[in-house]
C-alpha cells in the first residue's frame, strides 16, 4: 500500500509542477487517530520553496486521486503532515495474499542476494560461554535470520585466537591441575583459570593418559585438550540456541601468512607507524584520534588492533557487499581505530557496521544473583539454559535494544505462565491451534468453502487484521537498524490483539460463514506469529504446558 500511495503522491505533485528530487517516505503514527500512514514531503517541500508547509500538504491533498475503496480519509494534520487513513475493505482484502504467502509473508528481496557477512560471539576457547556472551550470540544469529528473510545471503563467522598469553595460561591451569591429581604439591596461581571445567579436562587426561604426562610442557597436549573440549562445549552450547556458523577463522592464521607484517608495513607506508619506548604505534591523532595507540608492545606482543584490522582486511578480500560486527562493550575503544586504519588503507568503510551490545545482570528477587561456583567464577550460559530453556533465554535478550544494560530477571523467566512474556507469544499460537483442533472435531473447513472477509468488522478484529499486515514492514525496519526488539514487541501487542479478539469475538459459532471467516483470520494469526517467533530463533509449540493453558483460561 505504501508504494501505491507513494505513486499516487508523485503522480500529485508532478500535476502542480513540484520538485521531483523530494521523494514522499511513509510512516507508520504512533498515535491511531492519526491514520494507518503519514508523510513529512510538504514539510520538506516548504523548506525548499519557503512556502507553508500546511498550504502545500493541503494542495497535495486535493492533487491526490486514490481508489476510494483503498483509502478512506486523507487530512492535513499538525505543521503539515499528510495523515492517510485506510478503508476496512483494503485490510480484508490483504488477507487473501497473507494466507497465500503462509510461511512465507513477510520475507522480501530487498537484499536482492548481495552477500553479508556476521561476525558475532568470537570468544576465545578459554572457559564455557557467559551470559554476555549469550546476548551477543542470540541478537547475531536475529540479525542473521533478518537479513536473510530480507533477501540477503548472510555469513555467520566466528573469529578466535588459540594462541597468545591467555592459551598458555589455560594450558598451564590445566597442567597444574593434573599434576595435583596425581598427588603433586602445587601452587595454583590466582590469575590461571579458576573453574571446575579445567579439573575435568584434566581429569578427562589423566583417565586418557595416566601419569604420562607429568612432563608434558603446558603448550604441548594440556592446551590442545583445553581448547578441544572447550570448543566442543562452546559449539554445543550454540546449537541448543539454535546458532550454526558457517566458518570459524582463527586469528593465528593471520601471524602465519604474513598478514600481520603487511598490515604495520601498509600503515608504515602511509607514514602512520612509529617506533617509541621499544612499542610500536598507530598514529591514529592523524587520522582524528585524540591520541597515538600502541599496536605492537615493547614485549613484541600485538595489541588486539593490530590483528582486527589485518582480519578485516581479509573480509574485505572476500568481497563481502556489508560486513557486521557484533561485540561486547569491551571492545567500544578499540574499533575506532580498527576503522580509521582501514580507511587509511583505502577501504570502503561505509560497508562496514559495528553493533555494540551492553552487559547482562542475572537478577533473583532484586538482587544480583551470586557467581557460579559449579564451572567458573562467572555464570555460565549454559546454567542459563538449563534453568529457564532456550526459548526464554533467546526471547529475552531480545527484548530490550542492545545498546542498554540488560537485567535478566531470572523470577519471571521461570515462570510457567503468561506472566511469562515468552509464554504469552507463544500462547496466542498454542490457542489458536487449540480452536483449530476443536474445529475439526465440529466439522471444520470443507475445501469449497471460501471465507468472506467482509464479515470482519469488529474492532478486535479490524484491530488485529491491521496488525497482522504489519509483519512485514516491521521485518524490514528491524534488518535496516538492526534492532530485532522491535519485533519482539510486535509479537507482544499482536499477542494481546489475539487474546482480545479471542475473548470477544466468539470463532466457533452457528452462522457457518462467520465461523469461516473467523478461521480464516485465526489461521492469518497463526501463519504471522509462527513467522515471528521463527525468525526470533523461537518454537512455536501447538500445545502449552498445561497449568499455564489452565492459567490462562
Amino acid at each position: 500500500m505504501k508504494q501505491y500511495l507513494f505513486s499516487r503522491v508523485v503522480a500529485a505533485m508532478e500535476r502542480l509542477g513540484l520538485p521531483m528530487d523530494i521523494q514522499p517516505a511513509f510512516e507508520t503514527p504512533r498515535q491511531k487517530e492519526h491514520g494507518d500512514v503519514t508523510t513529512t514531503v510538504a514539510l520538506s517541500l516548504s523548506k525548499r520553496l519557503k512556502r507553508n508547509p500546511r498550504d502545500l500538504a493541503k494542495q497535495i491533498i486535493d492533487a491526490l486521486e486514490v481508489d476510494p475503496r483503498l483509502v478512506r480519509n486523507i487530512e492535513c494534520a499538525g505543521p503539515g503532515f499528510i495523515n492517510v487513513a485506510f478503508t476496512d475493505y483494503y485490510y480484508q482484502s490483504q488477507l487473501h495474499d497473507l494466507l497465500e504467502s503462509g510461511d512465507g509473508f513477510g520475507r522480501s528481496t530487498a537484499g536482492n542476494g548481495r552477500r553479508a557477512q556476521v561476525e558475532f560471539v568470537s570468544a576465545n576457547p578459554t572457559g564455557p560461554l557467559t551470559v554476555g556472551h549469550g546476548r551477543g550470540a542470540v541478537f547475531g544469529d536475529t540479525v542473521s535470520r533478518l537479513l536473510e528473510w530480507t533477501g540477503w545471503h548472510v555469513e555467520r563467522e566466528y573469529y578466535f585466537n588459540n594462541a597468545g598469553r591467555q592459551m598458555r595460561i589455560l594450558g598451564d591451569s590445566v597442567r597444574v591441575r593434573y599434576l595435583e591429581l596425581l598427588g603433586e604439591q602445587t601452587t595454583f596461581p590466582e590469575d590461571y583459570y579458576q573453574g571446575e571445567y579445567i579439573r575435568d579436562i584434566a581429569r578427562h587426561l589423566l583417565e586418557e593418559r595416566s601419569d604420562t604426562l607429568r612432563n608434558e610442557p603446558a603448550t604441548g597436549m594440556f592446551k590442545e585438550q583445553a581448547e578441544r573440549e572447550i570448543f566442543d562445549d562452546i559449539k554445543k552450547t550454540l546449537r541448543c540456541l539454535g546458532i550454526e556458523f558457517a566458518s570459524f577463522f582463527n586469528e593465528h592464521d593471520l601471524y602465519e601468512n604474513g598478514k600481520i607484517d603487511a598490515v604495520v608495513a601498509d600503515l608504515r607506508a602511509q607514514g602512520l607507524v612509529y617506533e617509541q619506548e621499544g612499542a610500536v604505534w598507530f598514529r591514529t591523532s592523524a587520522l582524528g584520534g585524540e591520541k597515538d595507540k600502541v599496536i605492537i608492545k615493547n614485549t613484541g606482543e600485538p595489541t588486539y588492533r593490530l590483528p582486527d584490522i589485518a582480519y578485516h582486511r581479509e573480509k574485505y578480500a572476500r568481497g563481502y557487499d556489508r560486513m557486521i560486527d557484533i561485540f561486547g562493550a569491551d571492545h567500544v575503544a578499540t574499533y575506532p581505530d580498527v576503522l580509521a586504519a582501514l580507511k587509511a588503507l583505502g577501504y570502503d568503510t561505509s560497508k562496514m557496521t559495528v553493533l555494540i551490545h551492553q552487559f547482562v545482570t542475572i537478577m533473583q528477587q532484586g538482587e544480583v544473583v551470586k557467581m557460579s561456583t559449579r564451572k567458573a567464577n562467572f555464570i555460565t550460559l549454559d546454567e542459563l539454559l538449563e534453568d529457564v530453556g532456550a526459548d526464554v533465554v533467546r526471547y529475552f535478550f531480545l527484548m530490550r535494544t542492545i545498546t542498554s544494560h540488560l537485567n535478566f530477571d531470572l523470577d519471571l523467566a521461570r515462570k510457567q505462565s503468561i506472566d511469562n512474556p515468552v509464554y504469552y507469544v507463544q500462547y496466542a499460537h498454542a490457542r489458536i491451534m487449540s480452536i483449530f483442533r476443536k474445529s475439526e472435531i465440529d466439522g471444520g473447513l470443507r475445501g469449497d468453502e471460501s471465507p468472506d472477509f467482509a464479515l470482519l468488522s469488529t474492532p478486535p478484529e479490524i484491530e488485529l487484521v491491521k496488525t497482522l499486515l504489519q509483519l512485514p514492514d516491521v521485518i524490514q525496519t528491524c534488518a535496516e537498524i538492526y534492532e530485532p526488539h522491535h519485533l519482539t514487541e510486535y509479537l507482544h501487542n499482536l499477542a494481546g490483539l489475539f487474546h482480545r479478539f479471542y475473548h470477544e469475538c466468539d470463532v466457533l459459532t452457528s452462522d457457518r460463514a462467520m465461523t469461516i471467516a473467523r478461521l480464516a483470520l485465526c489461521r492469518a494469526a497463526r501463519i504471522v506469529i509462527r513467522n515471528g517467533l521463527q525468525l526470533l530463533g523461537i518454537s512455536a509449540p501447538d500445545a502449552m504446558h498445561r497449568g499455564i493453558e489452565e492459567a490462562a483460561s
